[in-house]
């Protein structure tokens, strides 16, 4: 498909790196898209949690080596090391399906399961299963689902498809401040 004259390759590269970068807003669009007719699903759904696990893993592997040391010399974190990664290993799994749903943990989850030594592997293989989880929820209330419930309350056409849209926005939105507030209780 082919959106303003651009290439199709260029759109999902853009997916791609948006979903390393920030995530839900372009992706959502992306997802817009898709119920357009205007992208494939399957080009936007793999781009999509491609991006979204690339990034999550770039803080994952950039804090296994001297970055972890370097956290280390922070007195306060040195201090709760072993609580922080005893507790981290304990709940690994259940924390990395997670992390691609808490926006406001993307960065912290990653690097805490790098902090405790989560093995690699383990890591990798679940943040790309949380990742193509994200990506086709997401995908399926926005470009699917949500067009099909709205037509059934009596709003079709492009309202259908933008109030699901929005509304993903605005709840990864606040889901983010939510989880940001879990960290600092003092974050507004």
């Amino acid at each position: 498909m082919n959106i303003n004259g651009w290439p199709s390759e260029l759109a999902y590269f853009i997916v791609f790196i948006a979903a390393a970068i920030e995530g839900e807003v372009v992706f959502v669009t992306a997802s817009v898209l898709v119920s357009l007719g205007r992208l494939d699903a399957v080009g936007v759904l793999v781009a999509g949690a491609l991006g979204g696990s690339a990034g999550d893993q770039f803080y994952f592997y950039a804090f296994r080596g001297r970055l972890s040391r370097w956290l280390s010399r922070f007195p306060s974190i040195a201090r709760r090391q072993n609580a922080v990664s005893s507790r981290v290993k304990q709940h690994s799994n259940i924390l990395i399906l997670a992390s691609r749903f808490l926006p406001g943990l993307r960065i912290a989850i990653p690097i805490a399961c790098a902090y405790a030594h989560v093995p690699a592997f383990r890591f990798s293989t679940l943040n790309l299963i949380s990742a193509f989880g994200w990506a086709g929820t997401i995908m399926l209330i926005v470009a699917y689902g949500g067009p099909v419930w709205m037509a059934r309350i009596g709003l079709p056409g492009w309202w259908g498809i933008l109030v699901p849209a929005v509304f993903m926005v605005l709840f990864f939105r606040w889901l983010g401040r939510a989880s940001t507030q879990l960290e600092d209780p003092n974050a507004e």
